[in-house]
């Protein structure tokens, strides 16, 4: 469990994304990712606490449906599995970029494909096969990000021969800390907020754990140094020693400073981090995409062929559905189909942004219920309740809001709304004449203790 977390920490937007952040924001991008990582704590807590109370792989969506309504863990659970079924075939298309340089005589169509295939085949054993994928990768990550900050705090105190120490002047002598004024932090905030989907998968991994309070807690616990070290840690080291206005800043930062100290293969170097990287968020993603489908399937939202395991507690078809439907998105990114793609993925653009936002308001339902019918299992807390969940809730929906006013974040904003009110439509149409569905009891949700097999 925790080394999903930390594996769910660092994605490829921290190697790739980092370097358009701090070209549009300068040194102030770090006040960005400072942001947005205490934003992720809050609602790291606000799930922690859920989670130790109703470890459920249906997580988010199963509290949602449980205290405010059917048709709330409805949409949120099949946004959740929309927007993760459209990461598999984006990400299999960077990792087979990365490939394609090293392998030209593959071609990227079939190494994308093979891509999806394997990671399929690694999600169809237990959560502990996956967890150990993502070991090994989060150990690549993690290792990479360590020697980085010591490589950058190095150039920074002077150490490195033939290297000039920056100072403060890459902070301060190039229009100050905030050249571009001080709402673009607002516009880094937009983008960086992209650069942490994923660490909210272990909350769904409770729902397989032996001991789910023990690990949730744990990975919770340490998600605040993990995000500080990690994130603001690195964009700290990339601001002081590199121009924020460089416009090597925009291929590929993390490699301009290998390169400054004269490391050879740099750009080799960092492309099989980031293709550990990418391989861990496509894992990651067939993982999520799966477990939210059976979850679905649970609760009566997703047809009952989704919820049959396989002996060794995955969903089968959870995984065989997901792949199959990513493939679909794959080959709409096809010549003939790229129109569809593009709206497939600017349809996800905004999606985790309206998923954390159901998470302070579930948290503030299920507070309050449990305060009043059961304190004592509440054994994490959200701190400061209630203020810092209307806080929470204040911030993502000004994120949201703010979206509407950038022009390259607008037609996300709008591809996602359209495709939550279709979802939320065939909520009704689906559920018309049926009823409503029963209560999900979290703790039945568990993969775990699901008896049926294919």
């Amino acid at each position: 469990m925790t080394m999903i977390s930390i594996g769910g920490v660092i994605g490829g937007g921290l190697f790739i994304g980092s370097g358009v952040v701090i070209n549009s924001t300068g040194p102030g991008a770090v006040l960005a990712y400072l942001s947005v990582g205490v934003l992720i704590i809050f609602l790291m807590r606000m799930l922690g606490e859920m989670a130790t109370v109703y470890p459920s792989s249906g997580s988010f969506s199963t509290y949602a449906h449980n205290e405010i309504g059917p048709w709330v863990g409805y949409t949120t659970g099949w946004l959740y599995w929309f927007f993760w079924a459209v990461v598999i075939p984006a990400e299999a298309m960077m990792a087979a970029a990365i490939l394609h340089e090293w392998f030209p005589s593959i071609h990227v169509g079939i190494l994308s494909f093979s891509i999806i295939a394997i990671m399929a085949l690694t999600n169809f054993g237990s959560v502990k096969a996956f967890g150990e994928f993502e070991y090994w990768f989060a150990i690549i990550k993690v290792t990479a990000i360590v020697l980085f900050l010591i490589l950058g705090a190095a150039i920074i105190l002077g150490w490195v021969p033939n290297v000039e120490k920056p100072g403060i002047s890459n902070l301060l002598n190039r229009g100050g800390f905030l050249p571009n004024g001080i709402t673009s932090i607002f516009v880094g905030i937009t983008i960086v907020v992209f650069a942490f989907p994923g660490i909210e998968i272990v909350t769904i991994a409770a729902g397989e754990s032996p001991n789910p309070q023990k690990s949730v807690m744990k990975a919770i616990n340490s998600v605040v140094w993990r995000i500080f070290v990690f994130y603001v840690g690195s964009i700290s080291v990339l601001v002081t020693v590199l121009p924020w206005d460089s416009s090597t800043l925009l291929k590929s930062p993390f490699v301009t400073v290998l390169e400054m100290v004269g490391i050879p293969y740099a750009a080799d170097i960092m492309n099989l981090i980031i293709l550990t990287a990418v391989l861990s968020m496509l894992n990651s993603a067939l993982y999520t995409a799966s477990r939210m489908l059976y979850s679905l399937s649970q609760k009566g939202d997703a047809p009952r062929i989704f919820s049959r395991v396989n002996k060794n507690g995955a969903p089968f078809f959870g995984v065989i559905g997901s792949t199959f439907f990513s493939w679909v998105f794959f080959f709409s990114g096809t010549a003939a189909y790229d129109k569809i793609f593009l709206f497939l993925v600017n349809a996800s653009g905004a999606i985790m942004l309206l998923v954390y936002l159901v998470v302070p308001i579930t948290q503030l339902y299920m507070r309050k219920r449990l305060e009043r019918e059961n304190p004592e299992a509440l054994v994490v807390k959200m701190w400061l309740f209630p203020s810092l969940t209307y806080i929470t809730i204040g911030a993502m929906v000004a994120i949201l809001g703010f979206m509407a006013f950038i022009d390259s974040a607008r037609p996300q904003l709008i591809s996602t709304l359209v495709l939550a009110s279709l979802i939320l439509v065939s909520y009704f149409i689906s559920k018309r004449g049926k009823g409503q569905p029963s209560t999900c009891e979290g703790g039945a949700q568990s993969l775990a203790k699901e008896k049926r097999s294919v």
